[in-house]
């Protein structure tokens, strides 16, 4: 793994991302932070390929989301039984949902690239 090669060091962040979310909480700083520290650099460039970990490991998230989000999707049109006067709470349901998950994959993984930045320069830790 070069010091500096963005797109791998992206692609092992995201795999970190995809795979350890669902067994390990906030997964998605660890994957940042091993993008981050293997990326090298600036403090900038560690924040700039943690991002872009997050953006790469949200696809999956969102065509996940997307399969599950048909019961808001629902909601949203005043579908089963429920009447169009509340159809605009699946639609807000629906946007609270999207907007969690930028913010956790792409800010946590980005915040993480960021301290494995932190951690490759400023301390004694030696990975």
């Amino acid at each position: 793994m070069a010091e500096g090669d963005t797109l791998l060091n992206v692609l092992i962040g995201a795999a970190i991302n995809v795979f350890g979310g669902p067994i390990i909480p906030f997964a998605t700083v660890i994957g940042g932070a091993v993008a981050g520290y293997l990326q090298g650099g600036s403090r900038e460039e560690g924040l700039k390929v943690g991002a872009l970990a997050g953006l790469v490991s949200l696809v999956p998230l969102l065509v996940v989301g997307a399969l599950f989000g048909n019961v808001f999707l629902g909601l949203f049109v005043g579908g089963f039984g429920v009447p169009r006067a509340f159809s605009g709470f699946g639609f807000v349901i629906l946007l609270g949902i999207v907007v969690s998950a930028v913010v956790y994959t792409v800010v946590f993984s980005a915040a993480g690239g960021w301290l494995g930045n932190y951690v490759k320069y400023d301390t004694d830790i030696d990975i």
